[in-house]
Formats: C-alpha cells, structure tokens, sequence
C-alpha cells in the first residue's frame, strides 16, 4: 500500500559552518615530520584538526609548521595551532614554526606567542621579520695559561609548566575575542560610533567598572536578549561614550546645519 504524501519525511539539518580555504602537507623528515600549510587559516581551518592531530601521532618528536604560503589567518585558525601544540604537550612532544608568511607574522607579534613555537632545539622561524639569531657563545678569553670558560648561557624558560599556561591564556583570549567584537558592534550601532570609539568606550567601562573585557561583552550580547545591564555599567558606558564624542569631534562628524530660512 503506498505511503500517504502527508506522511513525516525526515529533516535536514543545514550545515552553517564555514568552508575550509586551507590545506596541509605533510613530508617525513626523520623523526620529524614537516607540514606545509597553505591558505587561509580562519574558523574553517578547524576541519584540519583531525589532520594536524594524525600527523603528529606518527611523528617520533614532533611537527615542524611551514606557514609560508598562509595568505590569511584570524583567532580561529590560530586556535587549531594552538591544539596541536598543546597536543604535542600531551604527548611529550614539540611543534615548531619554521617559516611564516606576514600575515601569520602579525598575529605572532600581536599576540607574543612565537616563544611557544620555538624549543632549544629548533632554529628561529625564518619568515619576514623573525629576529636574528644571537652570537654563538664560545670561551672567554684570559692571560696566557688561564684554562678558558665557556661563558654560562641563561636556562631556557620551564617548557611544560610554563607554555601550558601561555597556551591556556592565549585559548581563552581567542575563545572571547569573538564575543568582544560583537559587543564592539552592538556599541558602533547603539550609539552610532566608529569601530576605534567603539573599542575606547568597552576599555574604558570596563576599567571603570573593573569588570573583564568578556563579561562586559556577555552583559551586552545578554541586553539585546532583554537582560538587563548593571546600572553601573550603563553609568560607565555613558560616560564614555559622552567623552570619546567630546574628545572626537571633527568636521565631517558635526551635524549639516538647518538651510537659512
């Protein structure tokens, strides 16, 4: 008997997450392995991690990350290089960056994380703008007959104890910096500001209120939701908002007068 054409036919779910623009290589090196990254690394990239993870089990030491030919990369690419190295934490390993491009470069350099990519036992990346290599330490010189002293170097810093705790820094910092920008934007809109007043106006009542930069953002997602903002909060955003306007004001800001009558 044919099935009635009312009967339930199962949903589809649509899939909303962004395309992956990025693509991995690995290439054996010893008991190393190397991955070339190319593309753009942004939320997308997340579809690699099973990847990156793949690579580094059959590693004996470790990856090392060319970047080179990575044309773009935000906090949600960055966040699946910081999985993999805490990964390779786990695992008793390292992941080093051998190589990026400048737009990986700018991102290391906001966000003062290239230490995490680099261990005694690797070479200092060798994109644009990567800092030079130091001199190599040799004997101090001394009158004929002194025995010569190799000069004592610093102790490189604590790997595991410290670096795990950069990382989980640096994982939370990209975990609310979407939440952040959309409080910038919910500030651009409410009160008709550009995107640096914007930001000025969240720094400043959140110093104010010394309430994190997240949570404030939280409240003010929450409000469009009909949550209600401390009464602390809304003094200290008017506030700002009235000072950056005092501070900020030019000509192609100010009002178009009334025609003359």
């Amino acid at each position: 008997m044919p099935e009635p054409a009312h009967s339930a036919q199962p949903l589809t779910t649509l899939d909303t997450r962004p395309p992956c623009l990025a693509t991995i290589e690995a290439l054996p090196a010893g008991e190393r392995t190397v991955v070339i990254c190319r593309g753009e690394f942004d939320l997308g990239a997340q579809e690699l991690q099973s990847e990156f993870y793949a690579v580094l089990d059959h590693s004996a030491t470790g990856v090392d990350l060319d970047l080179d030919e990575v044309r773009f990369c935000d906090c949600g690419g960055f966040n699946v290089l910081l999985s993999l190295r805490r990964e390779a934490l786990d695992q008793g390993k390292t992941v080093t960056v051998r190589a990026y491009s400048p737009a990986v470069g700018r991102l290391l350099e906001l966000t003062g994380a290239l230490e995490l990519f680099v261990t005694e036992h690797s070479a200092r990346p060798e994109g644009p703008g990567a800092p030079a290599a130091g001199p190599v330490p040799g004997p101090v010189p001394g009158p004929p007959g002194h025995v010569p002293v190799v000069e004592e170097q610093p102790q490189p810093m604590d790997v595991d104890q410290e670096l795990r705790l950069e990382v989980d820094q640096l994982r939370r910092a990209m975990r609310t910096r979407p939440a952040i920008d959309v409080a910038r934007g919910i500030v651009m809109a409410s009160f008709g500001l550009g995107a640096e007043d914007a930001w000025t106006v969240l720094v400043t009542a959140s110093q104010n209120t010394n309430t994190k930069l997240h949570e404030l953002a939280q409240e003010l997602m929450g409000a469009i939701h009909g949550a209600a903002v401390p009464e602390q909060v809304q003094q200290q955003m008017a506030a700002a908002v009235a000072k950056v306007r005092e501070q900020g004001q030019r000509p192609d800001r100010q009002a178009t007068p009334p025609p003359a009558a």
